[in-house]
């Protein structure tokens, strides 16, 4: 891959967390589901952060796919709500980015890293969380 198009791929997948946040604004705005069942302290701008990490610095996506689909035999889906490690609460999404999943307990195999490998900041890792939260929700 030459650099144009792995810019052109970077700009792809920017693009595709703005239009997610967006949508969830836009539901969240519309009655879909309302700002009130956020998980307390999660804001609205911690999610818009947390989508943009997820496609960006955070690499969430090279295992979860730009949506949250998941990758086949990589990273599994966030859009459902099935939670592999966990029961999904805001809670347990912040302690599984920062701690990550060990191969041996990945349904794939392949290891997800402490903060994504991405040395994610507290506040980073919380606002990954609030996005990924809301990921479920949608379906």
């Amino acid at each position: 891959m030459d650099i144009r198009q792995a810019s052109t791929r970077v700009t792809i997948m920017a693009a595709a967390a703005v239009v997610t946040a967006v949508t969830w604004v836009a539901a969240r705005d519309t009655g879909t589901f309302e700002a009130q069942q956020l998980p307390d302290g999660v804001t609205s701008a911690m999610v818009s952060a947390g989508a943009e990490l997820f496609s960006g610095d955070a690499l969430c996506h090279a295992c979860h796919g730009v949506d949250g689909t998941g990758v086949a035999n990589l990273g599994a889906d966030l859009t459902d709500t099935e939670w592999k490690h966990i029961d999904g609460s805001y809670t347990e999404i912040v302690d599984l980015i920062t701690e990550g999943v060990a191969a041996e307990a990945s349904t794939s195999g392949i290891p997800m890293p402490p903060r994504a490998g991405a040395n994610l900041s507290d506040a980073q890792v919380r606002d990954v969380a609030a996005y990924v939260w809301t990921l479920s929700l949608t379906q």
